[in-house]
């Protein structure tokens, strides 16, 4: 479905629940997180792949903590890692239903560096600080420790998300300069005068690529983001498409791409 979200609607969307399967099978649900995408994800193996649950003292409760690494490269040990903030509609323990580990497999057969996915739960909350409830600490401060934890490099850290979750990865970006070598955002849930386009200047230095498919509620938004980025977007592809996991789909190969490359500048 290629349905307009705007903002306001997707911070009020409900999160689906997720069926306890050994294959991770979602529930229906409404929104751009909707069953149907099933064709769109790669056929090709899922490498160490993990869902566990984590104590957050950021958000002062348990939150689901997700991992994935490349078919073929073992554990992960050494490996840098892209942080995964998702949208209203999903949380962690969505990822391996929406194929993300198979996604990661494919980019790296397709010729892209390897490197590893981690996120947690951050719930509706535009990863923003709400009271005590911090996300965007977690994603600062307590995923990349519990990333060393595993082994992975985490001087080496990028940045992807989709709508809420792309709103977030830009956020952070601008709230610790320096901290990610890359940001990927698809369809971020952005609008004009929000606290993205206020803290925009801070983006500098930080390479940014920016996916929208152009039937998306948000899509004037992030061209005017694209236009106002103090460095050009390494990226900034608008197609046809709209605020859907089938969209988001498409353009995930190229946006692990440019985010290997980030991650992997020697290569």
């Amino acid at each position: 479905m290629d349905a307009r979200w705007p903002r306001r609607a997707l911070l009020g969307a409900a999160a689906g629940a997720v069926v306890g399967t050994a294959a991770w099978a979602l529930t229906r649900r409404t929104g751009p997180e909707a069953d149907g995408f099933a064709d769109t994800i790669p056929s090709v193996p899922v490498g160490d792949e993990r869902v566990e649950t984590r104590r957050s003292a950021a958000r002062g409760r348990d939150v689901t903590f997700y991992t994935a690494v490349p078919e073929g490269h073992g554990d992960g040990r050494g490996l840098p890692v892209c942080l995964v903030l998702h949208g209203a509609s999903a949380t962690a323990a969505d990822f391996p239903g929406f194929g993300l580990g198979r996604f990661l497999t494919d980019a790296v057969q397709w010729g892209a560096a390897p490197f590893a996915l981690a996120g947690a739960t951050g719930d509706r909350l535009s990863w923003q600080p709400s009271g005590s409830d911090d996300p965007q600490r977690m994603v600062h401060e307590e995923i990349p420790e519990w990333c060393a934890q595993r082994g992975f490099d985490t001087t080496r850290l990028g940045a992807w998300g989709w709508s809420m979750g792309g709103y977030g990865s830009l956020l952070l970006a601008e709230a610790y300069p320096g901290f990610l070598r890359a940001v990927a955002a698809f369809s971020p849930a952005v609008r004009s005068g929000d606290p993205v386009f206020g803290g925009v200047d801070r983006l500098h230095g930080t390479p940014v690529g920016l996916w929208c498919g152009t039937d998306d509620g948000f899509v004037d938004d992030v061209r005017s983001l694209a236009g106002k980025l103090p460095e050009p977007a390494r990226i900034a592809s608008f197609q046809p498409g709209g605020h859907t996991r089938r969209y988001w789909n498409s353009v995930t190969r190229e946006a692990f791409s440019f985010l290997a490359a980030q991650l992997h500048p020697e290569v």
